[in-house]
C-alpha cells in the first residue's frame, strides 16, 4: 500500500500514485471500450440532451440511435451536456475521464489519512473498470452521495444539498444523503437548501426546453421506472441483490420481498437513535459506508456496474477498523474476490454463469458487511479521530 502513497512527476507537477492508477484505469476501460465501437450507454445519456432541447420523450425507444431505453431524470440534460455537444468519440472518452476525476477527488476530501483514502480507490478499483467500461453514471453518483457527507461534516450544508437534490434528480439514488441531515448542526439551512435546490432543480432543464415538457418527463420517469422495477425481478443482470440471494440459496420461494426491505429498513433506522455517538467521525463513516452498500444491495435494479457504490462503502467500513483484525481482512478479501471480480473475466465462466448471477452472489460480500456494520453501529463504543 506503501506504493499507491508515492508521487510520480507528470509535466512538471507532482501526481499521486493513486490518482495516476485511477486515471490509467479510466482511460483504458474507455478506450476498449471506443475501438470495439461500443458505447452504447453513453448514446443513450446524450440522447437525454438532445430529446430534452428537441422536446422528445426521454423514455421511449429510438432504436436508429441506440438500443435499451433512458432510466435518469430530466435534469440529467445538463449534466450530460458539455459532452452530448462533442463528437462522440471525445465526449465518451471524456465522459470517462470526469467521472473518474470526481470520484478520485471526493474520496481524497474524506477525513481519512492519504493512505487509508488509497485504500479505499484500490478496493473500489474493479467495480470501477465494471463501470467505465460500461460508460456509466454511477462514479459520479457515489462522489455526489460523498460530498453531500463531506460538506454537511464541514457545516456546508447549503451546498451539501445540492449534491442530495441533484442525485435525486437524476438517479433518485441521490435521496440517501438525507441521512446525513442527522450530522447538521444547521439543520434549519439544511432543510430551507434542500427546498430551494429542489425548485432550482426542478425548473433548470425548462432553460433549453420547456416547462411543460420537463413536468411531463417526470411523470414519464415515474412510470419508466416503474415498468423498469417490474421487469427486473426477472433478470440476472439487474437483480444482484440480498433479497435475491436469501431467496435462491436458502430455496425460500415464500419469502417476501416487502417483508425483506421492511425489515433492513428498521434495522438501518436504529442506528439512528445513537445521539451520543453522532459527534464521532468514525460513527458518521461507519453510517456513510452502511447506507452506501444498503443503497445497492436492497435496490431493484442492482446491477454489476452499480457496485462502485457499494465497494466504496466497503472500502470506508474497512478504513474505519482501528485494528486490521483477521475477520475483518477475511471480509475484505471475500468482497474483493465475489462482488469486485465475479463479474469480470478474470473469474471462471462456469461458476459466473451456474452461481454468481442466478444466485446474485455479487451481493453476498457486500450484504454480510452491511450486517457487520449494522451491529458496529448499534453495540460498539466510537472513537473520533481516524486520521491515521
Amino acid at each position: 500500500m506503501a506504493t499507491l502513497e508515492k508521487e510520480f512527476v507528470l509535466f512538471g507537477k507532482k501526481i499521486p500514485a493513486a490518482a495516476a492508477l485511477l486515471f490509467l484505469i479510466s482511460c483504458f476501460a474507455v478506450l476498449i471500450k471506443l475501438f470495439k465501437g461500443t458505447f452504447n450507454n453513453y448514446l443513450i445519456f446524450k440522447g437525454v440532451f438532445w430529446h430534452t432541447v428537441q422536446k422528445t420523450n426521454l423514455f421511449t425507444e429510438y432504436p436508429s440511435q441506440y438500443f435499451d431505453t433512458n432510466h435518469y431524470g430530466p435534469f440529467f440534460s445538463l449534466i450530460i451536456a458539455p459532452f452530448a455537444i462533442l463528437p462522440d468519440y471525445l465526449g465518451c472518452f471524456l465522459w470517462g475521464i470526469a467521472n473518474a476525476f470526481i470520484i478520485y477527488y471526493a474520496i481524497k476530501k474524506l477525513k481519512l489519512s492519504a493512505k487509508n483514502q488509497n485504500i479505499i480507490i484500490l478496493i473500489g478499483s474493479f467495480d470501477m473498470i465494471t463501470s467505465m467500461q460500461n460508460n456509466q453514471f454511477n462514479p459520479i453518483l457515489t462522489s455526489w452521495i460523498l460530498f453531500s457527507y463531506i460538506l454537511v461534516y464541514n457545516k456546508k450544508d447549503f451546498w451539501a444539498t445540492l449534491f442530495i437534490v441533484a442525485g435525486m434528480f437524476v438517479k433518485i439514488y441521490g435521496i440517501v444523503g438525507l441521512v446525513f441531515f442527522l450530522f447538521s448542526d444547521r439543520k434549519m439551512v439544511f432543510i430551507g437548501s434542500f427546498i430551494f435546490w429542489s425548485i432550482v432543480c426542478l425548473t433548470l432543464p425548462m432553460l433549453i426546453s420547456s416547462p411543460s415538457f420537463v413536468l411531463q418527463s417526470y411523470h414519464d420517469w415515474y412510470l419508466s421506472l416503474s415498468e423498469k422495477n417490474v421487469q427486473n425481478h426477472d433478470s440476472m443482470l439487474q437483480g444482484m441483490t440480498a433479497f435475491r440471494v436469501l431467496q435462491k440459496t436458502l430455496q425460500l420461494s415464500n419469502l417476501s420481498e416487502s417483508y425483506f426491505m421492511i425489515t433492513a429498513g428498521i434495522l438501518s433506522i436504529f442506528p439512528a437513535i445513537r445521539f451520543s455517538q453522532f459527534k464521532s467521525t468514525q460513527f458518521q463513516l461507519s453510517y456513510l459506508a452502511f447506507v452506501m452498500i444498503a443503497l445497492v444491495i436492497f435496490s431493484s435494479s442492482a446491477e454489476s456496474a452499480t457496485y462502485v457504490i457499494a465497494m466504496t462503502g466497503v472500502g470506508i467500513w474497512y478504513t474505519t477498523q482501528e485494528e486490521k483484525k483477521k475477520w475483518a481482512i477475511v471480509l475484505l478479501i471475500f468482497a474483493i474476490i465475489l462482488t469486485g471480480l465475479s463479474t469480470t473475466d478474470l473469474f471462471p465462466k462456469s461458476l459466473k454463469i451456474n452461481y454468481v448471477r442466478p444466485y446474485g452472489l455479487k451481493a453476498l460480500p457486500c450484504f454480510i458487511i452491511w450486517l457487520v456494520i449494522a451491529s458496529q453501529l448499534l453495540f460498539k463504543k466510537f472513537i473520533n479521530n481516524l486520521n491515521k
